[in-house]
C-alpha cells in the first residue's frame, strides 16, 4: 500500500512515466485540465494537436515507430468522439494506444450539460479493446497498470479510460501496491506436439508456401527469407509484413497477394503456413485465400485460428517462436526443388508491370524516393493510389535491430488523414532517422492543420503529396461500375502558398531528376518540406 496526497491528475501521469511512457499527445480543454498538472514534474513531453483526430494519428505513429504504447489526452464528448477514428484505426491494425479521458460525474438525472453525451464509455467501446471508466483513484491506477500488462502479452489494440472530473483533482489517499507483470495474461506457448507436426509437414511437402502477417515480431538474427530459400519454401508478406524478408530473396512473392491471379499461386502449393496474419479482406482483396492443400495458421489471437480460412491446424502462439523451433527441427533437411526462382520472378515481374498498368506514373516515382532515401527510412502513408501501388511495388529493406515495419499504412479501417499527423509521431519517437509521409490532394486536407505542429516542433519531415486533382480512385470504382463520376472533385488550395503560410517549405518538381534532389533536399532540411508531385511527372 503506498500513501500520497497528490490529486489524482497527477497520480496518472506519475503512472503512465512509471510505466515508460516519455511523450502524451493530446488538447487540453477545461474538463480535463487537472490531467495537466502533473505532466512536467512526471518528466513527460507534451504534443499540442491541432485537432482530437490529429492527436490520435500521431499517437499511433509514434507506437508503430517505438512498439511502445502511444498515450493521448482528450476531453470529455467530443475530445472522444473526435479521436474514435484513430482508435478505430489503430484496433483494426493491432496498435498499441492508450486514449485518457474526462467525463462528467452524472449524466443519468442532470441534463444539458457541457460535452455530455449519453453513454460515452460505450461509444468508445466501439472502436477499441475495452473502455473503462475509473470508479476513484484506486481504480484509476489499476486500470493503467491493466492497459500496460495487457499491451505487453497480448495482440495490442487500443484502450481507452474515462475519469469523473471531480475524481482528477481529489487528493489520492492510498493505493493499491502496482500490479506486478505475474497478474498478466501471458502469450501463449505451443506444445513440442505442434512443433513436430508442422516440421513433419513442411519436409514433406514438396512446394510449401509461408505467410507472414504485420504480428510477426522477428528476432535478431532469424532471417526468414534465408532460412525459407535454404529448404526451398516460397513466401508472400502481406503489407504490414513488408520487411521480413529480403525483396531480392529468390523465392519470395512479396507482398502481393492483393493481385487476382496470387490465388492461382496459391492454389499450387501443397501446404500453406499462414503466420501472425488475419488473411483479411484488406490483404487478399478477395473472399477466399484461394489454397487447395491443407492451411496451418500460427497466432496468438484464438479468434484469427478459427476464421472463414477453416485452417486444418491451428497452433496458438508466437509465430516467430514457433518458426524458429520448427526450423531447428528441420536443420540438415535437403532443398526442395518444386518453386523455382524464374517462375517467381516472371510473377513479379508481371504483377509490377499491372500495377503501373492500372494507375500510371506512380511506380517511377517510387524507384526514385528509393534512389534517394537511406535504407532505414520510415514511411507513413494515407489512403490514396500512390500507397496502394507503393506498398506492393516499392521494395523494402530487411527490418532493422528493433524488428519494425518501415512503410505504416491503414490498411484495416482505411481512414483518410493519417498520414502526415502519423508520421509526426513517427518523427517525434524516431529523430534519429528519416521518416517520410505520403499523402493524396484530398485526404492530406482531412488532418492538414497538423502541418502546424511539424513547423512548431522543427520537425525534418519531407511531406509527398500526390496531386492529379480528384479522388481518382473513386472516380475509377463510378466508372468500372456504369456510374456517371459525381463528387469526386474538389477545388484544391494552392498547395505550395499553404505551405509557406504554415511556415514550411515547398517544392513542385517538374520531372523524376528534380523530384529526386527536391527529395533529397527535404531530407536534409530542419523544416516540413511539401512537395507537389502530379502524375505528369513522370513524363
Amino acid at each position: 500500500m503506498a500513501a500520497t496526497n497528490r490529486p489524482l491528475g497527477v497520480e496518472i501521469a506519475r503512472t503512465l512515466k512509471a510505466h515508460g511512457v516519455d511523450v502524451v499527445f493530446g488538447i487540453p480543454g477545461v474538463h480535463n485540465i487537472e490531467l495537466y498538472r502533473g505532466l512536467e514534474a512526471a518528466g513527460l513531453t507534451h504534443v499540442l494537436a491541432r485537432h482530437e483526430q490529429g492527436a490520435g494519428f500521431m499517437a499511433d505513429g509514434y507506437a508503430r515507430a517505438t512498439g511502445k504504447p502511444g498515450v493521448a489526452f482528450v476531453i470529455t464528448g467530443p475530445g472522444l468522439c473526435n479521436i474514435m477514428t484513430p482508435m478505430g484505426q489503430a484496433y483494426a491494425d493491432s496498435v498499441p494506444m492508450l486514449v485518457i479521458s474526462s467525463c462528467l460525474d452524472e449524466t443519468a438525472a442532470k441534463q444539458g450539460q457541457l460535452h455530455q453525451m449519453k453513454d460515452q464509455c460505450g461509444a468508445a467501446a466501439c472502436v477499441c479493446d475495452w473502455s473503462q471508466q475509473a470508479q476513484g483513484p484506486d481504480s484509476a491506477t489499476r486500470l493503467l497498470d491493466r492497459a500496460f500488462a495487457e499491451f505487453a502479452s497480448q495482440r495490442p489494440r487500443p484502450k481507452h479510460i474515462q475519469v469523473p472530473i471531480a475524481d482528477l483533482s481529489q487528493p489520492v489517499g492510498t493505493l493499491s501496491a502496482p500490479m506486478g507483470r505475474d497478474d498478466a495474461a501471458q502469450t501463449p506457448v505451443p506444445g513440442d506436439a505442434d512443433h513436430a507436426k508442422l516440421a513433419m509437414l513442411l519436409a514433406r511437402a514438396r512446394r510449401p508456401l509461408i505467410i507472414l502477417g504485420g504480428g510477426i515480431r522477428p528476432q535478431p538474427k532469424f532471417d526468414f527469407g534465408a532460412k525459407f530459400s535454404r529448404l526451398g519454401i516460397a513466401s508472400f508478406t502481406t503489407y504490414a509484413g513488408r520487411g521480413l524478408i529480403a525483396d531480392d530473396e529468390p523465392l519470395h512473392f512479396g507482398a502481393t497477394l492483393g493481385r487476382p491471379d496470387s490465388e492461382k499461386i496459391l492454389a499450387s502449393a501443397d501446404l500453406v503456413v499462414a503466420v501472425g496474419t488475419e488473411l483479411s479482406e484488406t490483404d487478399l482483396w478477395r473472399d477466399t485465400l484461394g489454397h487447395r492443400a491443407q492451411l496451418v495458421r500460427i497466432d496468438t489471437d484464438p479468434a484469427v485460428l478459427q476464421d472463414r480460412h477453416n485452417a486444418a491446424i491451428a497452433i496458438l502462439g508466437d509465430g516467430t517462436q514457433v518458426l524458429a523451433k520448427v526450423f531447428r527441427a528441420l536443420k540438415g533437411q535437403a532443398q526442395k526443388n518444386g518453386w523455382s526462382s524464374a517462375e517467381v520472378a516472371s510473377a513479379r515481374s508481371r504483377w509490377r508491370a499491372e500495377a503501373d498498368a492500372d494507375r500510371p506514373g506512380i511506380v517511377p516515382v517510387c524507384d526514385a524516393i528509393r534512389a534517394v532515401v537511406p535504407g532505414e527510412t520510415i514511411f507513413y502513408s494515407d489512403m490514396t493510389q500512390f500507397a496502394y501501388v507503393a506498398t506492393e511495388a516499392y521494395p523494402m529493406p530487411l527490418r532493422g535491430a528493433r524488428g519494425l515495419c518501415q512503410w505504416h499504412h491503414p490498411t484495416g479501417f482505411g481512414t483518410l488523414g493519417y498520414a502526415v499527423p502519423a508520421a509526426i509521431g513517427g518523427k517525434i519517437a524516431r529523430p534519429d532517422v528519416p521518416v517520410i509521409a505520403i499523402a493524396g490532394d484530398y485526404g492530406f486536407q482531412y488532418t492538414m492543420p497538423e502541418l502546424g505542429v511539424a513547423v512548431e516542433l522543427g520537425l525534418s519531415l519531407p511531406i509527398l503529396l500526390w496531386d492529379n486533382g480528384k479522388l481518382k480512385e473513386i472516380e475509377d470504382c463510378m466508372s468500372g461500375a456504369q456510374i456517371a463520376p459525381t463528387g469526386v472533385v474538389a477545388r484544391n488550395p494552392d498547395f505550395m502558398k499553404l505551405a509557406s503560410a504554415f511556415g514550411a517549405r515547398s517544392a513542385e518538381p517538374g520531372d523524376l531528376a528534380a523530384f529526386r534532389d527536391a527529395l533529397a533536399d527535404a531530407l536534409a532540411a530542419n523544416l516540413p518540406t511539401l512537395i507537389r508531385v502530379t502524375p505528369a511527372i513522370s513524363g
